[in-house]
């Protein structure tokens, strides 16, 4: 089954429209303070609510956050409308449940509980990147780019998770580079959909 994609970073309203346009399957709003690409929770419900109701059937907004309780979370899902949360720590099993209850899917940091979607990022410090099948999503995470997108795409991942081979600046998304990237990507997953049927 071909694999989904997910930019991460995402900062503004017109890069939002247009990755949206290009078939994106999930935009990702990094909540983390320190990180060059983070956004306010204002700056994301500005971006959810301008992406229309039609691309919001198809795309999922995933938030991504480091340090905040699940309470903090939750609240900030939904006051910016998102659908997804990603944590990116270890997570425990009572984090999963919680986050779940409040009607949100969840994706964890490969090494912790896992939940709807683990993550497999190889910017992570401490190693912990061997990929993997599991029960729910497996998302592959860390410096993907057109150089690189056919090793990651043979790993057989549900998702692909690109983020900063897709900027002109820490946080600067470009378009045109995501097209280009959404064209190679298409290209090599029909030539595995075709290999599939020979």
């Amino acid at each position: 089954m071909k694999p989904e994609v997910k930019v991460c970073g995402v900062r503004d309203v017109a890069f939002a429209v247009a990755a949206a346009k290009l078939g994106v399957d999930y935009l990702g709003f990094i909540f983390e303070p320190s990180s060059p690409r983070h956004v306010t929770v204002e700056q994301a419900a500005e971006i959810a609510a301008a992406l229309g109701a039609e691309a919001r059937r198809r795309v999922r907004l995933v938030g991504v956050f480091v340090r905040e309780s699940t309470d903090e979370i939750a609240a900030a899902m939904r006051r910016a409308g998102l659908d997804v949360v990603q944590l990116h720590r270890r997570a425990s099993a009572a984090d999963v449940a919680a986050l779940r209850a409040e009607g949100f899917g969840v994706w964890t940091l490969a090494g912790g509980a896992e939940g709807d979607g683990v993550l497999f990022d190889s910017t992570h410090g401490d190693g912990e990147t061997a990929f993997r099948q599991v029960d729910g999503k497996s998302i592959v995470a860390g410096r993907i780019g057109l150089e690189n997108l056919t090793d990651v795409l043979v790993l057989g991942p549900d998702v692909v998770d690109v983020n900063s081979s897709l900027e002109t600046a820490p946080g600067v998304k470009n378009a045109a580079r995501l097209e280009d990237f959404m064209h190679t990507f298409a290209a090599a997953t029909a030539a595995d959909n075709t290999k599939e049927r020979e």
